[in-house]
């Protein structure tokens, strides 16, 4: 789950000013972590109040984004997830938005098997974003990560989510120059999972993302799970990433990391 933290550090500066090349500086003072490792560090605290017990996780997942989340009430939310944030009966509200994807990386880092991959996206995606979209786009992105962790080729990738996801018919030379800001699960998952098929390791998986424009930090903290799990991550870039969190939420990444690799 730290790519997916990496990848929406990366992306952070450049979500309101897209940049259509790769050929940037990964990292600078201008770069922060948004809503998307909020609440992918709050995913991961659910998980790791399950040990290993995943029968209550949906109400894990709800206690714990709303909790730390309301830590950082400035970071980027959507306007209903705030609401949902804030509000005294938390309730899902059929979102299909791409935060159902940017948020589940640790469950594919955590399951078993694939059918468990499948039943912890779920788990915490319909707490909030339960349109089939929502939930299509968060299971395909767990999917992939758990796939790339038992040694999966891109190829073999490729070829469970056109089977059962998304068709994947276009490269990012052919979509970068008119590809535009999309909140959609179905306009940003098949998108940031291509960067990471078309990538060469982990710090080319990122730049493919982000040279996509439209959403650049959500595209890329979906391809940096995925690129972790495949690639791993040079110890420079997680370096970098993890000194830039604040202490409570470097504190759960760091206990997750000490159970998960």
């Amino acid at each position: 789950m730290l790519g997916a933290i990496i990848g929406d550090i990366v992306g952070s500066r450049f979500e309101w000013h897209n940049i259509k090349t790769k050929e940037f500086e990964l990292f600078t003072d201008q770069c922060f972590p948004t809503d998307d490792s909020v609440m992918t560090v709050a995913v991961a605290q659910a998980l790791l109040d399950c040990a290993g017990d995943y029968t209550d996780l949906g109400e894990k997942t709800v206690y714990w984004m709303r909790r730390i989340g309301r830590r950082y009430p400035e970071c980027g939310y959507g306007g209903r997830f705030r609401q949902w944030m804030f509000c005294d009966t938390p309730r899902p509200y059929g979102s299909f938005g791409n935060g159902a994807a940017m948020r589940v990386s640790a469950c594919g880092f955590v399951a078993n098997s694939l059918a468990q991959a499948r039943a912890l996206s779920r788990a915490v995606t319909e707490v909030t974003h339960d349109h089939p979209e929502g939930i299509k786009g968060a299971e395909a992105t767990t999917v992939a990560i758990w796939l790339a962790r038992q040694g999966k080729s891109r190829d073999e990738i490729r070829a469970c989510i056109r089977q059962h996801y998304y068709p994947l018919g276009f490269t990012l030379d052919e979509i970068r120059a008119d590809y535009r800001f999309d909140e959609s699960c179905q306009g940003t998952v098949p998108q940031a999972i291509e960067a990471f098929l078309e990538s060469t390791g982990f710090e080319d998986a990122i730049r493919n993302a982000v040279s996509l424009g439209g959403d650049s930090d959500t595209l890329a903290a979906i391809t940096g799970g995925i690129a972790q799990a495949y690639y791993g991550i040079p110890a420079a870039i997680r370096d970098k990433a993890l000194a830039t969190l604040p202490s409570d939420l470097r504190a759960v990444v760091d206990r997750f990391l000490s159970l998960t690799q």
